[in-house]
């Protein structure tokens, strides 16, 4: 066998021929090759994070060793909740499952939710694709014409499920800032919820400001849909909408405000079951950055009206961490919040 290895290099040596050496193996490649990724998502069909997860499973698959088919499994139910529930204690834990779920399952953790069936600094964070802001909308039949009235005329506002920003934005600013904001549950989608809206059944809703401004473009042109505030103290280009910071009384409502905003650095989170091997979430990881610095999925993103902004999966790992280290006082503010 020596002497086999020695000819070989002092022929290729002399005369330039090419030896044939065995490609080392890929474990990663060997795992995913023929093999489906499920993606599960958080919500129902036709929302942003639908549309991302569909988006991206699309070009996330072309860069993980041993090409994978994308395999996308909507499962709504209490804002995600549910498929974060059954992602981190049902799905095998092998990296053939990966989730797109509520951004909020973090605070709803740290909040001490009687639904949470998870460890959220367990989880293998991948990575995300969008940074945006929330905001409030109301329409032109609503009783409230400007934020100050919000402390003192009821707003009936659309919810989609506990752990949603539709659901959770409007019972925190009661509890914190002691609004009037009446929450009406019930609709499945942010599409169920936009009906409810044209039908006149609600006064309008909370969600963030990339639905908004896609979701509800003709309203905001002609007037029929108002931004009544943004949640985020950063403003917002080209948006005229004060920011609930500026209704804050002290230093505290706006430290449960802030703790509240980690959502909008995690975006639209995807990650991996806890224990899955670490060569796959590595190989994962890189895939998702890959596929997020394709030119064509930017291309189809732009077209969609979507801005790609990748926060990397151990980035949004260390916002996890830190997030789930809150101080006492503000933790039990926040999970009076989260009731």
């Amino acid at each position: 066998m020596r002497s086999g290895i020695f000819a070989c290099g002092s022929l290729s040596a002399l005369f330039h021929v090419a030896c044939s050496v065995p490609a080392a193996a890929d474990p990663v490649a060997d795992f995913y090759k023929g093999k489906q990724l499920n993606v599960i998502v958080g919500s129902a069909s036709g929302g942003d994070y639908d549309m991302w997860a569909r988006m991206i499973s699309r070009y996330f698959v072309k860069y993980i060793p041993g090409s994978p088919e994308a395999v996308i499994q909507n499962m709504p139910g209490a804002g995600g909740i549910r498929a974060t529930n059954f992602t981190y204690n049902v799905s095998p834990r092998d990296g053939s499952v990966v989730a797109m779920t509520s951004r909020n399952a973090p605070f709803k953790a740290l909040s001490g939710d009687k639904m949470v069936r998870f460890d959220p600094t367990k989880l293998n964070w991948i990575g995300s694709p969008e940074v945006t802001n929330r905001v409030c909308i109301i329409s032109d039949t609503s009783p409230v014409k400007n934020v100050k009235e919000i402390f003192t005329t009821e707003l009936i506002l659309a919810g989609s499920g506990q752990g949603s920003a539709l659901s959770t934005i409007p019972p925190m600013l009661n509890r914190l800032l002691g609004t009037k904001l009446k929450l009406i549950e019930g609709y499945k989608s942010a599409t169920d919820a936009k009906l409810a809206i044209d039908r006149g059944e609600v006064h309008g809703l909370c969600q963030s400001y990339t639905q908004v401004s896609r979701a509800y473009a003709d309203g905001l042109a002609n007037g029929k849909i108002k931004i009544l505030f943004r949640m985020e103290e950063a403003s917002i280009l080209g948006v005229d909408a004060p920011s609930i910071y500026d209704f804050t009384t002290d230093e505290k409502q706006r430290q449960v405000l802030s703790l509240f905003s980690v959502g909008v650095v995690l975006g639209r989170p995807m990650y991996a079951p806890p224990d899955v091997p670490v060569e796959r979430v590595a190989a994962l990881r890189r895939a998702y950055g890959q596929a997020l610095n394709d030119s064509d999925l930017k291309s189809e993103a732009k077209k969609k009206g979507l801005t790609v902004t990748h926060t990397s999966g151990e980035e949004i790992g260390r916002i996890v961490a830190n997030l789930m280290k809150t101080p006492a006082d503000i933790r039990e503010l926040a999970g009076d919040l989260g009731d």
